[in-house]
């Protein structure tokens, strides 16, 4: 297809060739000499004002075309002057009226980034808590004045961050949460960053959450450092006060389960049946008490460090067969059954004794306590990877699901007797052992407790040889 200057070009060509066939003509039919020079003056009279109209036409339209070219290519601010009332006018003013509507927008659109980058930045600036931004790389791209004052400049660098104290916790936190795509927070005091400021040294919690557009494409992360060096000093009090509360009120304790049992024994006397029947019931919450200051005093010591942990190699099948002999009599008692199911021939795990056996008589006592007469207990050991998982599986009421994800905390709402500090004692254990605890339930279908205990390495043995 021909363009609009195209066809008006050929066009006039072809008018061209249509004159110059119309005075070839004229002359083979005309005589007198005068009548000629007359037509052909008019035939060249017609060719010029048709060319003439035909560049009147092209002008204009080429000049509007390059007004379009213009403001197509972004230059909002240029105008097509049209002076005419026409159709080419009216297109000029409409061009004029849409380049003016795309620039407003372009402002608009600009202005509103523009006031949403300063709200964010103002945001950001404001936080008196150390943030550092980073994109999906996992490099800095912005840091508030905290995290300035308290990383240094090496903050907003991603090398240099790695070279300061804390700075390769910090980045290992934010490539676990752009690989996983996740928040990763630091709860326990292992994972807590220590950095000193001036003379005094703080902790700081750090807590990494990924950024994503509104399509769910990850953008980043964001690092917020938590100070609570004044929670930890709390805490390092309270636990200082519980392991000295709870030493001084184990004397008074067993000199009371002592005279409960010599009342009992019917040392000081024969008893009435309801006297009987209240020192059983006092030795009873007498025991409990004593296992509430036991465990008190255990968590006290891994609080605070002073837990010693002997390692050691241990067979699965024996800690899970020991432990089934320490509660078979209780077991008897409710007419609850317990199995152990375990190889013989399972991998050592690395772990310490004492240790085992608290986490093991925790989950057993809960399992005992929750299962109704004639339940059972199944307990069983299997090899995952490196390590040996032990389960424990009860077909007691099971936990409620807005109970399940706070068994593990300290009093937690799920004991409704004992210490409540049974299931939280066996978390700190297991995860001192390199492992993990877990917990699996669903009211009136039992309860499935799981936890994982580090696989002994194996050790080479020299046998000796003889020589000769």
């Amino acid at each position: 297809m021909l363009n609009y200057s195209q066809r008006l070009f050929l066009g006039c060509i072809l008018l061209l060739g249509l004159t110059f066939g119309l005075v070839l003509t004229t002359r083979g039919s005309l005589a007198a000499g005068g009548q000629l020079k007359i037509a052909s003056f008019f035939v060249a009279a017609v060719v010029l004002v048709e060319l003439a109209t035909a560049v009147m036409l092209l002008l204009p339209i080429r000049r509007l075309a390059r007004d379009i070219r213009l403001i197509a290519q972004g230059n909002l601010e240029h105008r097509a002057e049209w002076n005419s009332r026409d159709a080419l006018g009216q297109i000029a003013a409409e061009l004029n009226r849409l380049a003016i509507r795309l620039r407003e927008l372009r402002d608009s659109e600009a202005g509103r980034r523009q006031m949403e980058y300063q709200l964010s930045d103002a945001v950001l600036q404001s936080i008196f808590e150390p943030i550092i931004v980073t994109d999906a790389k996992g490099h800095v791209l912005r840091v508030n004045p905290a995290a300035a004052e308290l990383l240094g400049e090496a903050a907003a660098d991603r090398m240099a961050l790695a070279t300061t104290p804390g700075g390769d916790k910090i980045l290992n936190a934010i490539r676990h949460a752009v690989s996983m795509q996740k928040s990763v927070a630091a709860e326990d005091e292992a994972a807590m960053l220590p950095l000193r400021i001036g003379s005094k040294e703080r902790s700081y919690r750090l807590r990494t959450t990924p950024m994503r557009d509104a399509e769910g494409r990850l953008l980043g992360a964001v690092t917020t450092l938590e100070d609570v060096t004044s929670l930890q000093d709390t805490d390092r009090f309270k636990t200082q006060f519980i392991s000295v509360a709870s030493r001084k009120l184990r004397d008074p304790l067993l000199r009371l389960r002592r005279g409960l049992y010599a009342l009992n024994q019917g040392f000081g006397g024969e008893l009435q049946p309801l006297q009987s029947e209240l020192v059983t019931e006092a030795c009873q919450e007498s025991e409990n008490l004593d296992d509430l200051m036991a465990d008190l005093i255990e968590v006290a010591e891994l609080d605070s460090g002073k837990r010693e942990f002997k390692q050691e190699s241990l067979r699965p099948l024996q800690l899970l067969t020991e432990a089934r002999d320490r509660f078979c009599d209780l077991a008897a008692e409710k007419h609850i059954r317990i199995e152990v199911n375990a190889f013989a021939d399972l991998s050592f795990v690395r772990a310490d004794r004492r240790a085992i056996r608290s986490i093991l008589d925790n989950l057993l006592s809960n399992a005992l306590r929750y299962t109704p007469t004639g339940g059972e207990i199944l307990m069983t050991a299997e090899e995952l990877n490196d390590f040996v998982q032990f389960t424990v599986r009860d077909t007691g009421r099971g936990i409620e699901a807005e109970r399940l994800s706070t068994i593990f905390d300290r009093f937690n709402p799920f004991s409704e007797s004992g210490s409540g500090l049974g299931l939280a004692l066996c978390r700190r254990l297991v995860e001192s052992l390199g492992g993990q605890i877990a917990a699996e339930s669903r009211l009136g279908h039992g309860s499935t407790f799981r936890f994982t205990v580090p696989v002994a390495a194996l050790e080479e043995s020299h046998h000796p040889v003889e020589v000769g």
